[in-house]
């Protein structure tokens, strides 16, 4: 049955992708006719990923199906929901934020964070992480919150195997009423890692959870996982409001910046690593984490000391 459905799903991939040919501007292409604002973005060495895959992560099948038949499948659809309307004219990321709130743009909203979210994914791997390793201060940073890079990648590799269901795991840059820290947050489906976005986070499926799921988690993100909590974006003894006085989030999200993220959904990593494959594809990619990327999204100037500035 997984084989029938991801070949039904491949099969679709590739008739959106067809399709999408259609946004693409043509030479002769006159200036009246439409042109689709959101595209597939080209990573970083996309011919030789296209060509080579990502050794000891992605085939080159598996590649095409993860990005490039998926990312232009989402991007073709989000045109085809957007196209003459008064979203058609904006990015994805501010298209998540603009469209969260409203129950009748969710299959806008949910094409957009996909689009967002499977990017960002993509953008933090590396095909040589030697080219690419963690600086000492990006460690040292990383250190003040997790106590040590195999503490993070134990708690952040537990999270992503414990999700049943699709979704990403993301490690974010959060402001907290003490200063800036780092976080692990899981989001199920489409949800999006944006506080502007936060209705729609979906960042616990309580449905899958059991006592022995979460066992590999320290007992302080075990405690994050299974109980109220301060959300992404929100700040007080128990939510914004709460008691908190960190003002309200911008719509740009401006106090959680997304650093990190892996993508769980079962055509990333089914074709290369099988149906009990998952934790070797989470592990296979860790190895691969671009964390040039990591640091260059980070606001490294409010770290001081052993924690962070505050704003």
């Amino acid at each position: 049955m997984i084989i029938q459905s991801l070949a039904r799903r491949n099969n679709l991939l590739l008739r959106s992708a067809t399709q999408a040919a259609r946004c693409m501007p043509q030479p002769s292409t006159h200036n009246s006719q439409r042109r689709c604002l959101h595209n597939v973005p080209v990573l970083r060495d996309d011919d030789i990923l296209k060509r080579n895959g990502i050794d000891g992560l992605f085939t080159p099948d598996g590649f095409d199906i993860a990005w490039t038949k998926y990312q232009t499948a989402i991007i073709n659809e989000l045109n085809s929901q957007t196209v003459g309307t008064e979203f058609d004219k904006i990015p994805p990321q501010a298209l998540i934020i603009k469209t969260a709130r409203d129950p009748n743009r969710a299959s806008i909203f949910n094409h957009a964070s996909m689009a967002f979210n499977n990017h960002f994914f993509f953008r933090g791997i590396t095909r040589d992480p030697s080219a690419h390793p963690i600086s000492s201060t990006l460690k040292h940073a990383l250190e003040t919150t997790f106590s040590s890079l195999p503490t993070l990648r134990s708690e952040f590799l537990a999270t992503a195997t414990a999700m049943f269901g699709p979704g990403f795991v993301w490690l974010v840059q959060q402001r907290t009423l003490d200063g800036d820290v780092f976080r692990i947050l899981p989001t199920y489906l489409a949800g999006s890692p944006f506080p502007g976005a936060h209705y729609r986070q979906q960042s616990l499926d309580m449905n899958t959870q059991n006592p022995d799921s979460l066992t590999n988690l320290s007992p302080e993100e075990h405690d994050r996982q299974t109980n109220t909590q301060n959300f992404v974006g929100s700040a007080g003894p128990h939510a914004r409001g709460g008691g908190g006085r960190l003002p309200e989030t911008s719509l740009g999200g401006a106090d959680v910046i997304p650093l990190l993220c892996v993508n769980t959904w079962e055509h990333v990593w089914l074709r290369d690593w099988d149906v009990t494959g998952k934790r070797q594809f989470l592990e296979a990619w860790w190895d691969r984490i671009d964390w040039s990327v990591v640091e260059a999204s980070a606001q490294m100037q409010r770290m001081k000391g052993r924690g962070f500035l505050s704003r």
